[in-house]
């Protein structure tokens, strides 16, 4: 399973951007999906979280402003970022765990930078 990422750019302080993620592969069967973010010289954090049902975990420095939303039909992930801060540039990427029987595997995009600056 391959995972795209996409919707990344630069935006000012205020406004918005959505990301958009879509896996390639042959799976059918996706568990959690989410975002991470990481900027240069700190580990990767969560972003949010989805998980079938529709269950959504948010880190709380997006809660509020960001919003997670899933397309199974579509193998896609996107994230609705709103409000968004200087604090909130980073590469951004999504996550998928997948059905590889006998197991659960994860998969990991390539990463879209966000840039929020005036």
């Amino acid at each position: 399973v391959q995972l795209q990422a996409s919707g990344g750019g630069l935006v000012q302080p205020g406004g918005s951007l959505r990301l958009a993620c879509t896996a390639s592969g042959s799976t059918f069967s996706f568990n959690t999906m989410g975002w991470y973010r990481q900027t240069p010289g700190k580990q990767r954090e969560l972003v949010a979280t989805i998980a079938r049902f529709a269950v959504r975990k948010y880190a709380d420095a997006v809660k509020g402003r960001f919003t997670i939303s899933r397309d199974d039909a579509e193998k896609s992930v996107y994230l609705q970022m709103d409000s968004l801060e200087p604090e909130d540039t980073a590469v951004y990427y999504c996550y998928a765990e997948y059905w590889a029987a006998p197991t659960w595997a994860d998969a990991w995009g390539r990463g879209t930078l966000v840039t929020v600056s005036s």
